[in-house]
């Protein structure tokens, strides 16, 4: 027949097996926190993308995204009763079993991510800087990627300076938190190869009154909207007295 090729396949229902077809990887696994687990994937399946607040804006035809789905069917789920299979979608093809292995692990704890991110940016200062170079901001987070490295390791020398509220933990138990209340002392008892500092005097600098020649480069960060499209005001309704 005559037309347009078809652009989507059989739609795949999660609440119907007979719509999955075979799956291109079926292995399992065992972990500690959520027990025996199942992992199911199949290969080069799409979301059918809709012209919703996300692909509002897009001319033309909307792409088809292909990846792999991913079904995981885990044994036990801390603080959750109904056991149902997890559903994962990842915008990789042709991954290998190292690589879905790596996806629904770092899905089970992304919770441990979260707090990481958390860490980095109120505890070591990630976000605190104001970096203009896309170099210097690359070059501070490899930096704060060490700092933590070093508290992973002082894990077993920092003491637990814990606060009143907390539980003493035993030391190779604490996490980077803690350790950072007592990475002073771990310091001290580790040593360092480094000479000690030398005093000296701050640079004279740019004399007073001269305009700066050497300006900072600046990076555009782009516009979320189109120019000159703004949203519509709110109607505010007038109470009628009679």
């Amino acid at each position: 027949m005559g037309g347009r090729a078809r652009q989507h396949g059989a739609p795949v229902r999660f609440a119907d097996p007979a719509t999955w077809g075979g799956p291109s990887l079926a292995a399992a696994a065992d972990t500690v926190r959520c027990g025996p687990v199942r992992v199911t994937a199949w290969d080069r399946v799409h979301p059918k993308l809709t012209r919703d607040s996300a692909w509002e804006h897009h001319p033309g035809k909307l792409p088809v995204a292909e990846g792999t789905l991913i079904q995981l069917q885990p044994g036990r789920l801390p603080g959750y009763r109904d056991l149902r299979p997890l559903w994962l979608w990842a915008g990789l093809t042709g991954a290998a079993p190292a690589e879905i292995a790596a996806l629904w692990q770092a899905y089970l704890r992304r919770f441990d991510l979260e707090h990481t991110f958390r860490f980095f940016k109120q505890v070591l200062g990630w976000t605190a800087p104001k970096l203009r170079d896309p170099a210097a901001a690359d070059r501070w987070t490899w930096l704060l990627i060490a700092a933590y490295t070093q508290l992973r390791l002082a894990a077993t020398l920092a003491a637990d300076l814990r606060l009143p509220w907390q539980r003493p933990q035993p030391p190779g138990a604490m996490t980077p938190a803690r350790v950072r209340r007592g990475f002073r002392a771990a310091c001290q008892t580790a040593g360092t190869p480094a000479a000690p500092p030398r005093p000296g005097r701050p640079g004279p600098g740019r004399p007073a009154g001269s305009k700066n020649k050497r300006k900072a480069p600046r990076h555009d960060v782009g516009k979320t909207h189109p120019k000159g499209r703004h949203r519509p005001k709110r109607r505010t309704k007038t109470k009628q007295r009679g």
